[in-house]
């Protein structure tokens, strides 16, 4: 179940004065990337703005999602938060909508411990019965799950997954050595790693570039697993124009602006405080997207 390119969605936005959800776009974007052959759709991840989200407004696009898509890929609802008790709220409710399986990552500002992580993902594991996909993003979180916490996590039943955006390749290894002969697979959550984590044994990438240059994405992921690795490495090498310019903006509003500029869909401005791009980003953006013929 979790392989392939899984795109962790964007947020699409009205631009009006609630910024509101624009649940149309969503579906001309979910279309987009399902006809360009993702394997996954993940709504509410980093990317899909959740930390700025109302409760009311995460279930509510979920639930578009999930009826959208409408089973001809899976969908991963982020359910994370800071609490125990609010991450297994959310969690039940996006499994109640029906959530193929869901992302649920470290809880962040805080520090927890290693034994507070495996209390934390264990309650939350047990309190539904679908999968669960760890998410490790200590850039944004402040904790990184160790190979040791992991090693305790993967024996819980339906701890399925983990995602790694450390960017940490020899992170990412232990992770892939643990879970060795287990059910539990590993997600490149890098988008400038995903070759890497490929040859060492990850089963596929949640890639937010695929929400723009889904191609690209899906072309590295099928020229890997059609053994034809200097496309792959082409593939991979490719990313990097738009990974370029994602650092000349907030989170996520260089790749909600290039969405838009490549006419896949009008998702909006990210939420505030975030601001839209400036005039010279706009530009550069315009061309990173002609390198793509987009």
């Amino acid at each position: 179940m979790f392989e392939g390119i899984i795109t962790p969605i964007v947020t699409p936005i009205k631009r009006d004065a609630y910024e509101s959800l624009n649940i149309e776009a969503m579906k001309q974007l979910v279309d987009h990337l399902i006809e360009k052959g993702v394997s996954g759709i993940f709504p509410l991840g980093s990317n899909g703005e959740f930390h700025v989200l109302a409760d009311e407004e995460k279930m509510t696009f979920s639930k578009a999602v999930i009826d959208h898509v409408n089973k001809r890929v899976p969908v991963y609802i982020g359910t994370g938060a800071c609490s125990t008790k609010e991450t297994i709220r959310l969690s039940k409710h996006a499994e109640s909508l029906g959530a193929d399986a869901l992302s649920v990552i470290t809880p962040y500002f805080l520090k927890p411990t290693d034994e507070e992580l495996i209390q934390h993902y264990t309650q939350v594991a047990e309190s539904v019965q679908i999968p669960i996909i760890l998410y490790n993003i200590p850039k944004a979180t402040g904790v990184n799950i160790s190979a040791d916490v992991l090693k305790a996590l993967i024996e819980v039943e339906n701890i399925r997954g983990i995602k790694d955006s450390s960017g940490d390749l020899d992170n990412l290894r232990s992770y892939i050595e643990v879970t060795k002969g287990t059910n539990v697979t590993v997600l490149v959550g890098s988008d400038s790693k995903i070759l890497a984590g490929y040859q060492m044994g990850a089963t596929g990438a949640i890639a937010g570039t695929s929400n723009v240059i889904t191609e690209t994405l899906v072309g590295l992921d099928k020229a890997y697993r059609s053994g034809k690795l200097e496309e792959a490495q082409k593939f991979q090498q490719d990313i990097e124009e738009l990974r370029k310019v994602l650092p000349l903006g907030t989170v996520p509003s260089v790749l909600k602006r290039a969405i838009e500029l490549a006419r896949i869909a009008e998702v909006g401005p990210a939420k505030l405080p975030v601001n839209e791009v400036n005039e010279q980003t706009e530009v550069k953006i315009k061309k990173m997207l002609s390198y793509y013929h987009l």
